[in-house]
C-alpha cells in the first residue's frame, strides 16, 4: 500500500503524511538550512559531510534527513539505533564498500536515535565514516558531548536544531489543514483563532505534537449536520495530554480528611483532634495520615512557622517505627501543633503560579549563560558565557544577571 493512501481511514499519523520533501515546504530551521547557508549548499550540491542534528523532539530532524535523501545522488540508507545493531552495520558496510569499489558511488547512512548506540557500537561504526566509506548523519535528542563517543563526535559536524515558534507550527497547521492529498483538506475544520494559538503554545515547540494532536481531535469529533468538526480548547487539550483518574472507593475516607485539613487551617485544634481520632478509630494509614501533615506544613504553614515541617516530618518517622496503637499520641501533637501555628499559603500560590506558566507558555530553553559546559563543543555554542560567579563580586549589584528564561524574565513568584 502506499505510504500516502488517499483513504481518509488512513492510519498513518498526519506528522508522517505530510512530512516535507523538499526546503519549500520545510518550515523551520533557517539559521541551519536556510537558502545561504554552507548546510543546504553542501547538500544541494550533494558535498555532504558526515554530521549530527542535535535538537527536542518534533523539530524536523528526521525530516531533514529524508530532504536530503531527496537531494543527493548517493545511496540513502535509513537506520534505526533501537532496532538496529553491530549486525546488521556490518551487512550496510559491505554494501556501502561494494557501492564505491565497483561504482564509485557513496553512501548516506542515517542513523535515528543515534544516542541509543553504546559506545561498543559507535566504535564499530567509526573507521567506516574515518575512511568515507559511508557519510553519517545521526540524529539525537540528547547532547552529542555525552552521548556521542568524542573519536565520531570529532569527525562529524553537529547542527542544533531549536524549538519551533508559534508562528512556525501555525504555519505547519495551515499545510495540514490545505493538503487534500495526504493531510486534513478534505474535512471541514473549524478552528479558530484562540484555538490555534492555544494549540501552538501547549505543543512546546514540537510539530509532531501539533500535527498528532490534531489529527486524533478531527478523528474523534462528530460532525455537525452540514459536515463541519468544530475544534475547541477543551477537544485540543484532551487530545494534546493524557488524564490520570483514579477512585480508591469510599468518599467518606476523602471527606474525613478534607475535614481534618480544613479545621487545621481554621486553626481549630478541637475539631483537628476529633477528625483525626476518626480516621485513626477506622484504621486508617497511620502513614497516610503522616504524609498528608507533612503536606499541610508547607502548603498551609509553610515560613510562617518553619518548625512545622520539623515536627511534621519527625511524626512521620516516628509513626514508621512504632506503628498502632502507640503513634497515635504523636500525630496528635503534630495536628495541635498545625493547628496553632500561624498560617501562610504564600509558598503555594507562588509554586501554584509557576506551574501555570510552566502548563502555558512553551519549554523555555536555560539562558546561555547559565548553561554548564564541560565540553568544547558545549563552550563553542556560547554555554556559559558571560555567566558573573557572584562570590567574585563585592558588590551585588554587580553580579545582577537574568536567571528566568526570557518569556519570565522579571517574574515574580514569592
Amino acid at each position: 500500500m502506499d505510504l500516502f493512501d488517499k483513504n481518509l481511514n488512513n492510519k498513518t499519523p498526519l506528522a508522517d503524511r505530510i512530512r516535507p520533501l523538499d526546503f519549500a515546504s520545510f518550515v523551520g530551521q533557517e539559521q541551519i538550512i536556510g537558502p545561504k547557508t554552507l548546510l543546504r549548499q553542501a547538500i544541494e550540491t550533494d558535498n555532504l559531510p558526515s554530521i549530527i542534528f542535535w535538537g527536542p523532539p518534533g523539530t524536523g530532524k528526521t525530516t531533514l534527513a529524508k530532504i536530503i535523501a531527496q537531494k543527493t545522488q548517493s545511496v540513502f540508507v535509513p537506520f534505526s539505533a533501537v532496532t538496529s545493531g553491530v549486525k546488521e552495520l556490518r551487512e550496510v558496510i559491505k554494501q556501502a564498500q561494494e557501492r564505491k569499489k565497483f561504482k564509485d558511488i557513496r553512501t548516506i547512512l542515517f542513523i535515528d536515535e543515534i544516542h541509543r548506540w553504546n559506545k561498543s557500537q559507535q566504535d564499530a561504526l567509526l573507521p567506516y565514516v574515518e575512511k568515507g566509506i559511508v557519510t553519517l548523519i545521526g540524529a539525537t535528542t540528547e547532547n552529542p558531548s555525552f552521548e556521542i563517543n568524542s573519536a565520531l563526535l570529532s569527525r562529524c559536524r553537529v547542527f542544533v536544531l531549536e524549538l519551533l515558534n508559534q508562528e512556525q507550527l501555525k504555519q505547519i497547521i495551515r499545510q495540514a489543514l490545505k493538503d487534500k492529498e495526504n493531510g486534513l483538506g478534505n474535512f471541514k475544520i473549524s478552528l479558530s483563532d484562540d484555538v490555534m494559538d492555544f494549540l501552538t503554545q501547549m505543543a512546546d515547540g514540537d510539530a509532531r505534537t501539533v500535527l498528532n494532536a490534531l489529527d486524533f481531535a478531527v478523528n474523534a469529533v462528530k460532525p455537525t449536520k452540514t459536515g463541519k468538526i468544530l475544534l475547541n480548547k477543551k477537544i485540543i487539550q484532551q487530545a494534546l495530554q493524557k488524564s490520570y483518574l483514579y477512585d480508591k472507593a469510599g468518599e467518606q475516607h476523602y471527606n474525613i480528611i478534607s475535614a481534618l485539613h480544613k479545621s487545621m487551617r481554621g486553626s481549630d485544634e478541637n475539631a483537628s483532634l476529633y477528625w483525626l481520632a476518626r480516621m485513626i478509630e477506622s484504621g486508617e494509614d497511620p502513614l497516610y495520615i503522616a504524609r498528608r501533615l507533612v503536606r499541610f506544613a508547607s502548603e498551609d504553614i509553610g515560613l510562617a512557622d518553619p518548625q512545622a515541617l520539623v515536627q511534621t516530618a519527625s511524626a512521620y518517622q516516628a509513626c514508621h517505627f512504632l506503628g498502632y496503637p502507640e503513634c497515635d499520641v504523636i500525630l496528635a501533637q503534630a495536628v495541635v501543633y498545625l493547628a496553632k501555628a500561624p498560617k501562610s499559603n504564600k509558598l503555594y500560590t507562588a509554586m501554584a503560579e509557576v506551574k501555570q506558566d510552566i502548563r502555558d507558555l512553551p519549554n523555555e530553553p536555560v539562558p546561555l549563560h547559565l548553561r554548564n559546559a564541560p565540553t568544547k563543543l558545549m563552550q563553542d555554542l556560547n554555554y556559559g558565557k558571560n555567566y558573573k560567579y557572584t562570590p567574585n563580586y563585592d558588590n551585588a549589584k554587580d553580579a545582577e544577571q537574568d536567571y528566568l528564561p526570557d518569556k519570565l524574565k522579571n517574574k515574580k513568584y514569592f
